[in-house]
């Protein structure tokens, strides 16, 4: 028995990651209520990111040219350089508002386990961007678990024939949280990661 439209568009959607039938049935009904042209402009978009979408020559953001918007922007600070795991993480970072500098993707992070070796990673790229390039930092700003600290530890080592300096991002308590529901781990960092008052 043919498929209806309908039926086709919830399962195409419940293929996205996070999104269960039911949140891909209201989706669907939801798409059908927009107006033709937003629609359109979201069929466009994914079209058109799936078309045009490459990795940045510099950074390995994902862009739609030979470098993305951030390593062709004059204003940002070339002297540090934020190691991330994943494109996406980019975005988080970018709206915290709280980085000025370029960015350098790694594309994963280091797990033996799953087959994913240093080779594998954009690391051999990061240390040729710092190698002579005037960058004075480089900031991991890799998951705090368990793949993102041996990554983080491995670029380290990686760059440490470079003058530059190697900093970690640190973690602990967010903010507005309670420490009585805080892990171990969790109080651990936040104590090591402490800092003067100002």
């Amino acid at each position: 028995m043919p498929q209806g439209i309908i039926e086709n568009l919830i399962e195409q959607l419940s293929k996205l990651p996070g999104v269960g039938r039911k949140s891909a049935q209201r989706m669907a009904f939801f798409i059908l209520n927009m107006k033709d042209e937003d629609a359109r402009a979201l069929a466009g978009a994914i079209g058109a990111v799936k078309t045009n979408a490459r990795f940045c020559k510099a950074c390995f953001n994902i862009t739609d040219s030979d470098l993305c918007s951030i390593c062709r922007d004059s204003l940002r600070d070339r002297k540090r350089i934020c190691v991330v795991e994943e494109p996406s993480n980019i975005i988080v970072i970018e709206r915290s508002g709280g980085f000025n500098g370029l960015y350098h993707v790694l594309m994963g992070a280091l797990s033996p386990i799953d087959g994913i070796t240093p080779d594998m990673l954009r690391i051999k790229e990061l240390a040729q961007r710092v190698s002579g390039n005037g960058v004075d930092e480089v900031i991991i700003a890799t998951n705090p678990n368990t793949k993102g600290e041996v990554t983080a530890k491995y670029v380290r080592e990686a760059l440490s024939p470079y003058d530059v300096a190697v900093t970690r991002i640190a973690y602990g308590l967010p903010l507005g949280g309670d420490i009585e529901f805080a892990d171990e781990i969790t109080m651990k960092k936040s104590l090591e990661g402490r800092r003067k008052l100002d």
